[in-house]
């Protein structure tokens, strides 16, 4: 049982990780025109493995072949879901993407339910989407179908880490998945950088984007996971589309219509009603940690 420090510690802790991953997303913003997002995502999945594998360390030894498929499926969604979203950002904004790609995990929430309560959450989380990729919005459909992609993405990361649990302790499943991300990853990006792109300040930048989005949260997620419940985890980080879209118009300089301000928001809304009265199973940390740092 937690006391309430501990909880208000959790919760501020869990905030400031949606703000360092948004705040990450936003150089990555910065950084996709010039260098392409799978350098971007390549440079993420360096600083991922380099994070998780000292502390994880994995065993390798000893598996079986049916043990190694859903770390091989999650790795390949690590790369499609990172690669999709960062594409997304740099069509549709980092507000409308985070928004978009948000339907993923909240569609989990509401798959199963029977509840009069999660039908009224997804049909205003579908007139929020509507109200960004719709006709009066005129964004780039490209870029809406690739946000769309991450959220697919983010929903079977979260279904496939329920396998992975399963068969590996900890996080041992998903630090392996990292690295089959970044085999997958890092060939494309040497094929396509542009080397003389990469100056120190766009590598220092490249490398803040890996901390912010990857190092920080992970590291956070050990003080998170302890003090506060999945629900209250969930609440918080549905805030994601409206503290991207801050980070959008701070540093990207991405201007908002008031109907897509109005549908971030109806969208954030609908996620934290539908986590707030969703029932509050256990989960692993593996779980968890797939809803915060995709």
């Amino acid at each position: 049982m937690t006391s309430r420090r501990d909880r208000n510690v959790g919760a501020a802790t869990q905030l400031a990780s949606q703000v360092s991953i948004n705040f990450g997303s936003s150089i990555a913003g910065l950084l996709i025109p010039v260098v392409g997002s799978f350098v971007v995502v390549a440079v993420r999945q360096i600083v991922t493995a380099i994070v998780l594998l000292p502390i994880v360390r994995p065993r390798l030894r000893g598996r079986s072949l049916s043990s190694w498929w859903p770390v091989a499926a999650l790795g390949v969604i690590l790369a499609v879901m990172n690669l999709s979203f960062y594409a997304a950002v740099g069509r549709v904004g980092l507000g409308t993407a985070v928004t978009i790609e948000f339907l993923g995990p909240l569609s989990i929430a509401l798959a199963t339910s029977r509840r009069l309560v999660d039908v009224g959450c997804a049909i205003a989380a579908g007139i929020g989407v509507y109200l960004l990729a719709g006709p009066d919005a005129r964004l780039d459909v490209v870029g809406v179908f690739l946000a769309l992609l991450a959220g697919a993405g983010w929903a079977a990361y979260i279904l496939v880490t329920r396998t992975v649990a399963a068969r590996f302790a900890g996080l041992e499943g998903l630090s392996i998945a990292s690295v089959i991300a970044l085999a997958i990853v890092v060939p494309v990006a040497l094929v396509v950088v542009d080397f003389s792109a990469l100056t120190w300040q766009v590598l220092g930048l490249l490398v803040a984007v890996g901390v912010l989005s990857s190092a920080i949260p992970y590291s956070l997620d050990f003080v998170v996971l302890r003090r506060i419940t999945p629900r209250l985890y969930a609440i918080i980080t549905s805030c994601a589309p409206v503290i991207a879209a801050f980070f959008g118009v701070l540093v990207l300089g991405q201007n908002l219509t008031v109907q897509q301000v109005v549908a971030i928001a109806l969208v954030s809304v609908a996620a934290a009603t539908a986590f707030a009265t969703q029932p509050n199973p256990p989960r692993t940390e593996l779980e968890t940690s797939a809803t915060a740092t995709p």
